[in-house]
C-alpha cells in the first residue's frame, strides 16, 4: 500500500459510468478526467514554522473532489490511485 508523505493524501479514482442513461457507451478518449476519489491514505500533516504538525483536513474513507489536472497516477493491479497534495483537495463530498 501507499504511505504519502507530508501534506499529501492517496485516493483511489471513482470512475464515472461509461454508459449514458438513454444506453451509449462512452469512449474513453471521449470520457472527461475523473475528479472524485475516496481517500485511502493520509499524510502526517505539513512542518509549521513552530516545527509542529499541521492537521489535515481529510481523513481516511472520505470522498473528495480533486482539481482535474493534479497530482499523479498511480496503478497498482486493476485500480488507479492519485497522490495529491493536500491543497489540492477542493472538496468533500457527504452524503
Amino acid at each position: 500500500m501507499l504511505k504519502p508523505l507530508g501534506d499529501r493524501i492517496v485516493v483511489k479514482v471513482i470512475e464515472d459510468t461509461e454508459q449514458t442513461s438513454g444506453g451509449i457507451f462512452i469512449p474513453d478518449s471521449a470520457k472527461e478526467k475523473p475528479q472524485k476519489g475516496e481517500v485511502v491514505a493520509v499524510g502526517l500533516g505539513k512542518m509549521n514554522e513552530k516545527g509542529e504538525r499541521e492537521p489535515m483536513d481529510v481523513a481516511v474513507g472520505q470522498v473528495v473532489l480533486y482539481a482535474k489536472y493534479a497530482g499523479t497516477d498511480v496503478k497498482q493491479g486493476d485500480v488507479t490511485y492519485k497522490i495529491l497534495s493536500i491543497k489540492d483537495a477542493l472538496a468533500i463530498v457527504e452524503a
